[in-house]
């Protein structure tokens, strides 16, 4: 079935706009649809498909599109479209634009430059190379070209992950559990989960494998005292709160009041009660002050550039820019730094991003251990033995999408020294005091 020719239109004018790169491509998409509500869901879904083509191909789609005569910018919108919903689905051509398309698709990609198949600004191609080499660049980059899976968690207060299979299947929804996070689902094609009642009666969540296996290594159990330090809109903070079994106390940190409001409703399917969202201004918050060396656990997800998410936001690597590492780097030790005095000795800290770039990970990861004598890094093999997850690691987490079909994410997990008490001159002992007890 053909799109209407309309559609061209439509995607023509959000491409135009998005690609100013002035907001996150989801942002502008979902402002475009509620300014034009006579567009049904199929049509919606063309277009931002289409559209998320465009960013992921934009290096050799731009070319194609200057080869041809014509506005470039519809060029592009046809490459897109094309590339989502099939060229056979679009109406509205003129037959010198439905040769050229037809020229255009039998090209072999493979055969271009990597620098232009990789699909990524330059800064970022040449980091990638220095760190990964050129073979598995090309892999991972191949990997962040193509649309991510649909992940769900299992909400373990109100199902079992078999029970949300077969449930699921009745929609008919087909789903098979990830490999590596044990309440994890990953559900074939993409369909429309908002009206189903597993969703509203909070039994499962959208998040992607990898961010289940972060909040997974945080360790947290029933009855401790944990903070999500950059909670955002709280999907690590449901996670988090269904492992401490709706016990203890979980204190949700974010200095957007925005993305804590968008926690409440997902609180209230979810069943949770021991969660307690804080707004705080900054990293040296009075409001941290007050809870410093009480807490057990500490999940730091810092703010980072967001290259690990290409998959879902293929405009990231387009709006970001290299002089922002560089900022964000100081953002992340400041906020790694403040994140540290909550924790109790014996207690646990988690370092994360959705990067996979060492200037963001290990870098920060290093110097802080440098600065923090009172810390020592647990082994990422540890952690995950300790969480019975069967993913091969050295001291770090490091997930990357061509390697293990998940977002990229790095994650390292210190802990706190236990201090020894100190015996004052009048004081004997415990060992002492024992004794003469017993005698």
């Amino acid at each position: 079935m053909r799109l209407p020719p309309a559609i061209l239109a439509n995607a023509e004018e959000v491409l135009r706009e998005i690609l100013r790169f002035t907001a996150p491509a989801d942002t502008t998409l979902s402002r475009y649809f509620r300014d034009h509500p006579r567009l049904g869901s199929r049509e919606r879904g063309a277009i931002a498909e289409g559209i998320y083509a465009v960013l992921r191909n934009k290096s050799f789609f731009t070319d194609f599109a200057e080869a041809g005569s014509g506005p470039t910018m519809r060029r592009l919108t046809i490459l897109g479209l094309a590339e989502a919903v099939g060229a056979d689905s679009l109406g509205g051509l003129t037959e010198e634009e439905v040769e050229w398309l037809e020229r255009i698709t039998q090209i072999d990609r493979s055969l271009m430059p990597s620098n232009m198949r990789a699909n990524m600004p330059t800064w970022l191609f040449d980091k990638l190379i220095a760190q990964f080499g050129e073979a598995e660049t090309m892999k991972l980059a191949d990997a962040l070209n193509a649309p991510a899976p649909l992940d769900l968690r299992v909400n373990s207060l109100k199902a079992t992950r078999d029970d949300v299979m077969l449930a699921l299947a009745e929609a008919p929804i087909l789903s098979t559990p990830t490999p590596f996070a044990p309440l994890g689902l990953r559900v074939i094609k993409k369909p429309s989960l908002q009206n189903l009642p597993l969703f509203q009666s909070g039994a499962i969540e959208v998040q992607d494998e990898g961010s289940q296996i972060l909040s997974q290594i945080v360790g947290a159990k029933r009855g401790e005292m944990v903070v999500d330090f950059c909670a955002g809109a709280g999907g690590k903070t449901l996670a988090l709160g269904a492992l401490m079994r709706n016990t203890g106390r979980l204190y949700a940190f974010d200095v957007s009041e925005k993305r804590l409001a968008k926690l409440k409703p997902r609180m209230a399917r979810s069943g949770l009660s021991n969660v307690h969202p804080v707004q705080i201004a900054h990293e040296r918050d009075a409001k941290i002050k007050r809870l410093a060396g009480k807490i057990d656990r500490v999940l730091v997800d810092a703010p980072c550039s967001g290259l690990g998410t290409l998959r879902r936001n293929p405009d990231v690597k387009w709006r970001q820019q290299p002089n922002s590492i560089v900022e964000l780097q100081a953002k992340q030790a400041a906020i790694l730094a403040g994140a540290a005095r909550l924790v109790k000795g014996g207690g646990r800290l988690v370092y994360a991003t959705c990067s996979f770039l060492n200037e963001e990970n290990d870098f920060i990861a290093e110097q802080f251990l440098a600065a923090n004598p009172d810390f020592t890094l647990v082994p990422m093999s540890k952690v995950l033995a300790e969480q019975k997850i069967e993913l091969e690691m050295g001291d770090y987490l490091k997930l990357l999408p061509h390697l293990h079909q998940t977002d990229g994410f790095f994650a390292a997990v210190f802990e706190r020294k236990v201090m020894p008490k100190k015996v004052y001159a009048d004081e004997k002992p415990a060992d002492d005091v024992d004794a003469e007890q017993a005698e």
